[in-house]
């Protein structure tokens, strides 16, 4: 997991990981190199840190569309893994459509709406993930990131002292979502509190924020700030 975050926060590798995901077909070094105005070895080397690190698979094919004896060597080729699909939401109309439902909502509730569906799609991800109930706050906050990486998110715990936790992630579940509609953040802060709400039962969240200027940017990585409310108190280990 350690290894896959790094990878995917480096700027130069997650452009080079968002070039693959945009190809119609496996991409070579070559194709790396002419898109990005770079040395092709340079190039195979972000393509090989990513497949080791497990987002890339490698393969073997001939693009010249000839077979046998004159043919040349198989060019190396790259393709996300296909677990990667599920990192971010698919580019069609959703958000067009959850921001429409969502604008419908009386201005008087709307943001509690929005809050009470994130709070579900949180609770929703924790039964998918197998998510389960923790002591103390890091190990909940730690059960939480190993929930999402079993869905295919990235997340790591930066901080978890007290009723205070940050959790950063370069591929937050909602991202997309709410780059394409901002008013819908309070999803996202909701979904984190269900999250939070089912590894730490009986818990209330005071806030959730982030922390990360200009975290809707795809290579940002969002810090999410979880704050408990000043009755819970928990072992900072």
């Amino acid at each position: 997991m350690a290894h896959r975050l790094e990878a995917v926060g480096d700027r130069e590798l997650r452009e080079t990981l968002l070039f693959a995901r945009a190809q119609p077909l496996p991409v070579t070094a070559d194709d790396l190199a002419a898109a990005h105005g770079i040395h092709r070895n340079v190039a195979r080397s972000r393509l090989e840190r990513l497949a080791d690190a497990g987002l890339l698979l490698r393969s073997f094919e001939r693009r010249t569309g000839r077979a046998g004896p004159g043919a040349g060597r198989p060019a190396k080729t790259y393709r996300v893994a296909p677990e990667l699909s599920a990192i971010e939401f698919p580019e069609r109309r959703y958000e067009q459509l959850i921001g429409l439902l969502a604008d419908s909502l009386p201005p008087r509730t709307r943001h509690n709406r929005l809050r009470e569906a994130g709070v579900a799609f949180g609770l929703e991800l924790a039964r998918d993930a197998r998510l389960r109930s923790a002591k103390r706050f890091r190990t909940g906050l730690e059960q939480i990131c190993a929930a999402l990486g079993r869905l295919g998110y990235q997340a790591s715990v930066a901080e978890a002292t007290g009723g205070r936790g940050v959790i950063t992630t370069a591929t937050c579940p909602l991202r997309p979502l709410v780059r394409a509609q901002p008013s819908l953040a309070e999803l996202d802060r909701g979904m984190w509190a269900g999250l939070l709400a089912r590894t730490l039962a009986n818990t209330g969240v005071e806030q959730v924020a982030c922390e990360t200027p200009d975290c809707l940017r795809d290579d940002a990585e969002c810090r999410v700030l979880l704050t408990l409310r000043a009755r819970t108190v928990f072992p900072s280990g």
